[in-house]
């Protein structure tokens, strides 16, 4: 049974959210822009009017998560109360106060997620590090695990470009994550991943390790500016791969991007490059390829701004391509964050997709600060 002072807090969690959403002003927003959505000619500009509507539904979630949380508090200050009167189990109030705390742990991790560019879609590129066939099979369970996070959240996911393992699994994969704040989320992702097992692929069942890295960046659309310098652009057509038969593309539909990046900073220059055989036509993927052009520079344009913004203790908070931040030790039965100590037992929930609690410990450390 709760006592008085878990109730308090519940409470004064609730207040605590209507103030820093500023729910009163989320609600005359949404009034505001519903009524744009109203106009005659509203949807004569279907694209602006898919903003719109994106923008309406995201004051809605907002208004009615807190309204979920404030309603769940009040039956629980109700039932707590009418507990004292025998008018409802001790059950009853005890499950009413797991339903209060999960809502509001949701709105406040969400309430986390103030960057700019928290809300928009996501890139997440997979690659296998060295370790030949281990490796590249770590590499597409980690694709399995992401695919299947996105599935059971709602999330449109779609791959950009895959290029299988020598033997088994991947060498790299490209998918774009799309849903609200899917970026957000899943920016805790990017970093090394670990593999401790007993390998299938090892004749003498040896325990071995295994690396593949994750990086992920904002998805942009075309409301946000990124500037691509036409002189430092070229670009390579090839055929795309297939399964054999009718599956394989005999014309080159398949294009690579080469970008010269020179950092403005240091003046330091380097090749970007960027795969595309998402379609099975090479405007198509012409298009697509730039697209992933201008999320990397903008995600570099992003984390330059944030590194001459945050003060981050040792170096322990930081995401950096190199860093190795999860290990997934299979015969141990056990997966830790490096970066917040969380842990679990459940390897094979994770392996799943039921992530959600490492991204919740890192956004919940961490989110405030970035």
């Amino acid at each position: 049974m709760i006592t008085q002072e878990q109730l308090k807090s519940i409470q004064e969690r609730t207040d605590a959210l209507n103030h820093y959403l500023d729910i009163p002003r989320k609600q005359m927003e949404y009034e505001e822009e519903q009524l744009r959505t109203q106009a005659p000619d509203f949807w004569d500009d279907a694209k602006r009017a898919e903003e719109q509507m994106k923008k309406v539904k995201s004051l809605e979630k907002w208004i009615n998560g807190y309204a979920e949380v404030r309603t769940l508090t009040d039956e629980l200050a109700t039932a707590f109360d009418f507990f004292h009167e025998e008018l409802v189990t001790e059950e009853e109030v005890d499950e009413l106060y797991k339903k209060a705390t999960d809502a509001i742990e949701t709105l406040e991790l969400r309430n986390m997620l103030r960057q700019e560019e928290d809300p928009m879609d996501a890139v997440l590129k997979i690659n296998s590090g060295a370790g030949g066939t281990e490796s590249q099979d770590w590499a597409q369970m980690l694709m399995r695990m992401y695919m299947r996070w996105a599935e059971s959240n709602g999330y449109r996911l779609t791959i950009s470009n895959i290029q299988d393992g020598d033997e088994a699994g991947i060498k790299t994969v490209t998918m774009e994550i799309e849903g609200e704040y899917a970026y957000g989320y899943l920016k805790s992702e990017s970093g090394v991943h670990r593999l401790v097992r007993v390998s299938p692929y090892n004749a003498q069942g040896k325990r071995m390790t295994s690396f593949a890295s994750v990086f992920v960046t904002p998805l942009v659309d075309d409301t946000i500016e990124v500037y691509v310098d036409p002189a430092r652009v070229s670009w390579d057509t090839f055929r795309s791969s297939g399964a054999g038969g009718q599956n394989v593309n005999k014309v080159e539909t398949g294009v690579r991007l080469r970008y010269q990046y020179k950092d403005p900073d240091t003046g330091e220059e380097e090749e970007i490059l960027i795969e595309n055989t998402e379609s099975r036509k090479q405007l198509e993927n012409r298009e697509n390829a730039m697209r992933l052009l201008k999320s990397q520079l903008y995600d570099r344009a992003m984390q330059k701004r944030r590194e001459a913004q945050a003060k981050i203790e040792a170096g322990k908070k930081k995401i950096e391509w190199g860093s190795q931040i999860r290990s997934y030790v299979f015969d141990d039965r056990r997966v830790k964050d490096h970066r917040t100590g969380y842990q679990t037992s459940d390897v094979g929930g994770v392996m799943d997709g039921k992530i959600d609690a490492f991204i919740k410990a890192y956004l919940m450390e961490f989110g405030g600060e970035e």
